[in-house]
């Protein structure tokens, strides 16, 4: 397809973004152009749009960044066979190589090669964005649209919390931003006995509240471990799910998990992280797992399953929504922290 079309530009190394007037990606072999119908704003977005030192490090500009995306297949490279013009799909945002030792052994979720859209590539804050094939996800027509794109972030969510066994025991869910909200939801759909969301901002416990939580705490109020303890005679709990990256929060839901319990890492520190090794992992038989990304498919399966199944309703946590042309209420908004899922309408 030839032309233009608007998309939202990474246009310096510096604070922003602009909508651009910008050529239409082209298709190539074995590539989908999709028309997007729904992208929602991740956190990764507001690091690119503030231009902290992680951006800097990783972005180059200008370009179209934006990663989570939902929308309908326009155009077929050649060699697609298994999508056609109409489909409705999501997309899986990493692109891997397919070759590593990693892709090869059916773990292409950490591929030695990993490409993200709107980060490493052109993104998806636009009308039009082009992805391999094997990279869609192919959603019922009747999936709302900010729902298919919010797929890529819960299935982060579905990751961490389906990284070990969760039926019938107690939850910690550390960090209630979006994809903790989520982790919350699906921790709780997979039959979890009590699931505790822990955060600093009111709104988003509240938001974790309506998604399903059984326990709120709120951490400079209360101490988290000492709830966590009690609410379980002691013990501390089976699974933690940490989600904020907080150093302080870290080494708390080490302090809260039971013994031959797990915590599923999710969260990015940005600074060292100080851990009582000795006792809260070694001698405690602690699994420690790290998360990144989505298992292809695996988890794209099992996240559309909560969803078509209605066990996972999004609806409360998508809480914001603008056109493209209003892109900076919505990175506001975002950084507000007063916010679920932010969507952009191309």
């Amino acid at each position: 397809m030839d032309g233009k079309m608007r998309a939202l530009v990474k246009h310096h190394a510096g604070f922003g973004a602009e909508l651009r007037e910008v050529p239409i990606p082209q298709v190539g072999p074995g590539e989908v152009l999709v028309k997007v119908q729904a992208t929602t704003i991740c956190g990764t977005d507001v690091h690119i749009y503030t231009w902290d030192d992680w951006a800097a490090s990783r972005v180059q500009t200008p370009m179209v960044f934006g990663h989570e995306f939902s929308g309908i297949v326009v155009e077929r490279g050649a060699g697609v066979t298994h999508l056609q013009e109409g489909d409705h799909v999501s997309a899986e945002t990493h692109i891997v190589c397919g070759h590593c030792s990693q892709c090869r052994r059916g773990e292409a979720h950490v591929c030695a090669n990993t490409k993200i859209i709107g980060v490493d590539t052109q993104g998806c804050f636009a009308e039009y964005a082009v992805m391999p094939a094997e990279n869609l996800w192919k959603n019922d027509a009747e999936l709302p649209p900010e729902v298919a794109s919010a797929m890529e972030p819960m299935g982060n969510a579905v990751h961490t919390a389906l990284s070990g066994p969760i039926a019938g025991r107690t939850v910690a869910v550390i960090g209630c931003g979006p994809i903790g909200v989520m982790a919350v939801a699906v921790a709780k759909a997979s039959g979890a006995s009590a699931v505790i969301a822990c955060d600093i901002n009111e709104y988003r416990l509240h938001l974790a509240k309506t998604m399903g939580a059984t326990h709120l705490v709120h951490s400079k109020e209360e101490d988290p471990v000492a709830v966590a303890k009690k609410l379980t005679d002691g013990e501390g709990v089976d699974v933690v799910l940490e989600m904020s990256g907080n150093p302080t929060a870290i080494q708390q839901g080490f302090s809260m998990l039971t013994f031959g319990g797990r915590i599923s890492m999710l969260g990015l520190p940005t600074q060292s992280v100080a851990l009582d090794i000795t006792n809260d992992i070694v001698f405690k038989g602690a699994q420690v797992h790290g998360i990144v990304g989505r298992r292809m498919y695996q988890t794209w399966q099992q996240t559309a399953g909560f969803l078509t199944s209605g066990q996972v309703d999004l609806a409360p946590m998508i809480t914001h929504r603008y056109s493209l042309e209003d892109f900076a209420q919505g990175f506001d908004q975002m950084m507000s922290g007063q916010s679920g899922k932010v969507v952009l309408y191309p």
